[in-house]
Parts: C-alpha cells; structure tokens; sequence
C-alpha cells in the first residue's frame, strides 16, 4: 500500500495528540546501547524507521519489549554482541550512522552501509560524521560497499568546530563525547527541539552536558551511564501539520502541544499566510478569517518569504507544508531552502493540480497562489513531508486526488490516516494498480 487516495474538499475538524518526533526518537534509541542498565521509553511511535532500529537490536542479541499500543518500549542492552563481518545496519535511513558511537564504545568497531542515505533531498555528505570520528580517535577504512570504523581503546576528548550546524553530527559529537575520557566542546553545535530533547535523554542517563539549546555543547564524559525512564514529547513538526491541514481546508484542528515556546516564528510565518495560531491550556489551534491570503510586505517591491535555514530559523522540514499554503493563498510568495539542493525539484507535480509556481534556482521558489485548482495524480519523491504538502493540496481541492509513493510519511507519522479520518477527510492507502 503505497498510494494515498483523498477526496478532497472536505473541512478538517477535530482533536489530534501528535506522536514523537522521529529526529528525537531515532538518536536516543541508538543513544540506549551505551548503558548495559534497562530503560524504559514512552511515547514511542509506531514508524518504520523505529521498527528497523529494533530490528536491529534483536538481531544484536538485546533484550527488546515493545508495546505498539501504548507505545512502551523497555529495552536491556546487557547481552548484545556486535561482528562486523556479519552484522548490518539499516541503509534507509539516515540514523543508522548514530549507531556508529556506541558500537565502538562498546565493541571497537562499527560497519556503515556506504550508502546509508535518507529522504532524497540532494548529496548529503558523510564526511562530517568521519570528521567527528577521527577527532575522537576512530580509524576509518574504506570496505567492500561499507565503511568499517575502529577505534584501540577509549575515545579522546576533544574540542571541535562543525563546518555548519549538522543536527545528527551535533549528535554523533555528544555520543562519541559521553563514553570519552575528559570534556569535548563542540562549536557551532545544531540547536533544534530535537536535538535539546536528545540531550535530555543524555542528562537521564548520566552525561552531564552544558550548553543545551545554545550553538555551544560541553560534555563531560567518561562516568558509568545508568538506566531509567524517558517519555518524548510531541513532534514539533506533524503539530504543525495538522494545524496547516486545518487551515488549507478551511476547518478547525486543535492539536496537543506541551511546548509551545518553539513556536513563536512558526506562528509568525503561519501568520504571513493570512493563518492565526493561538495556544491554551496544552493545545494549539489554526484560525483563519476568510480564505488564505499572502500578507503584503511593509517593504515595497519585495516578495513575501519564508527562509529554512538551521534551527533557530524556519524549520527547513517544514518548508514543503507552506509551500502547499502558498500555493492555496491568494498572493504571491518566495521560499528558500538554505539547507539542501535538492529538495524543490517536486514542484512541477503541483502543476498538475493547477497550481503556478516558479523553481528559480535550486534553493528558491515562488508559487502564485490564488488559482483555481483541480484534482490530481501526482508523484511525490522519497520526502516525508512533500508527501504531506501534496496531500495537503490534494486534500483543499475538491473531487478525488491521489499521491503516488506517498509511503514515506509511515516513517514519521504513526497512524496518519487514521488521524485524518477521524478530522472527517475519506482517505484510503491503496497499491498500484
């Protein structure tokens, strides 16, 4: 089942209580083989990568319990085993190089699929990771199809500076620097909800870590890590989802939301399109008087935009949702994706629902909104969240619309249709014909 069938035009009505946020869950899974004590996760979502990840650590001989249901996981990490001539880790995602720190914490060694890749979004390079191993002592060594990473003894302390603030090196530099002997320093360290909710979990297990939040990471490693208990928060990013889904069809979406501090220039860029967020009592709601309309610039002569760049920036996962709002409003309005160069070449599918946008160069493009739309068959990339802007668009259009390889919102999304019926959309997941 990898299409999405929607009959769109439908106003989305409803409560959602969002998942975890995949880009927390993922590196804290990894994070738990560095304690041989038991833990326990709540709030885990029920999403393909997780499932890989598990998979994994049964193969590896840990103890692995995990209830769907509620989303428990209790997790013993004190019989596994690693051999690099045998063991393989997932190729699919991008966290799999997470695994790389503890395994040589561990076992001195770690095997690296050579291309281990995520979402298609343009060359995403390795090297800072390989960067980040060597400072702390690791050796390595180009394999047949992989790479093997060795290390003789403990991981050195180390200070370093990222060329640019990386959220999985920034989390490779704290796994490497808890199990190191001294105090690592890592400088233009990645700041995003995820990350700090990482840290977190790395602060309950015993690394005592300074700086969270901030562009600057101390760690003082090299203590025993102990086990305990840790629930994830909401994902960020499916709160404003949902809240975007509400607004594009003109209903009323109201979403649980314990932190709505990370809020403030989400708000801000869903009010560029006309949308106003409010937050009470733990949860979140989109409004919108009238149709969705591109404010005006108090500038003359420029373009309203909407700029992705790391955190504390826009969001650049989210960038796809707003393009999908763009495309809706009445207006005109650019968007800039500061980080990847891949990442927009989806735009021509949204042509085929009617829409008028403008890739002009590999990081910018300007949708023309306000045109009458149509239903569609569209084919979206390998990117989670442009398989929801297609949704989106397909969902405010009326008749019945289908997104074409849409299965990589299973890898963040828990339930997602569900979800979406029970806010009174008809979707279905359906296969290829």
């Amino acid at each position: 089942m990898s299409n999405l069938v929607v009959h769109g035009g439908t106003p989305l009505r409803g409560r959602i209580i969002p998942s975890a946020n995949k880009n927390a869950v993922l590196p804290v899974l990894c994070a738990t083989l560095l304690t041989n004590e038991p833990l326990r996760l709540l709030g885990v979502p029920d999403i393909t990568d997780v499932r890989k990840i598990l998979d994994i650590f049964r193969t590896l001989g840990s103890d692995v319990r995990m209830d769907h249901a509620t989303g428990t996981l209790n997790l013993h990490h004190h019989a596994t085993t690693f051999d690099a001539a045998h063991h393989r880790l997932p190729e699919e995602m991008r966290s799999s190089i997470m695994l790389v720190p503890p395994l040589l914490a561990r076992f001195g060694v770690a095997r690296l699929e050579d291309n281990v890749k995520g979402c298609t979004l343009g060359v995403r390079e390795i090297d800072p990771h390989v960067e980040v191993f060597h400072r702390f002592g690791g050796r390595v060594e180009r394999a047949e199809g992989s790479l093997l990473i060795r290390c003789d003894g403990r991981l050195q302390a180390n200070h370093h500076w990222l060329d640019y603030a990386s959220v999985t090196t920034t989390e490779n530099f704290v796994l490497c620097a808890a199990t190191a002997e001294g105090t690592s320093v890592l400088t233009n360290a990645a700041s995003e909800p995820h990350v700090q909710e990482f840290c977190r979990f790395m602060t309950m297990i015993g690394v005592r870590i300074e700086g969270m939040g901030t562009s600057r990471i101390t760690v003082h490693g090299g203590t025993t890590l102990r086990g305990g208990e840790f629930r994830f928060d909401e994902d960020f990013h499916e709160i404003t989802t949902f809240l975007a889904l509400g607004a594009i069809t003109g209903g009323d979406v109201v979403v649980k939301n314990s932190a709505p501090e990370n809020f403030p220039l989400i708000d801000r860029t869903f009010a560029k399109f006309g949308v106003t967020i409010t937050h009470e009592d733990g949860w979140s709601r989109a409004h919108c008087a009238g149709p969705l309309k591109v404010q005006t610039p108090f500038t003359s002569n420029v373009l309203t935009k909407v700029e992705a760049a790391p955190w504390p920036y826009f969001p650049v996962d989210l960038l796809p949702i707003f393009i999908a709002l763009g495309v809706r409003a009445e207006g005109n309005a650019l968007f800039w994706n500061k980080v990847y160069d891949g990442a927009l070449g989806w735009a021509g599918e949204l042509s085929k629902f009617g829409a008028h946008v403008f890739q002009s160069d590999p990081h910018r493009l300007v949708t023309f909104g306000g045109n009458p739309l149509t239903p569609a068959v569209v084919e979206s990339p390998y990117i989670i969240r442009v398989a929801i802007a297609l949704f989106m668009v397909a969902a405010s259009t009326p008749g019945r619309s289908e997104i074409r390889n849409a299965t990589p919102i299973r890898r963040a999304h828990p339930h997602f249709v569900e979800n979406l019926r029970s806010l009174g959309v008809q979707v279905e997941w359906t296969s290829e014909e």
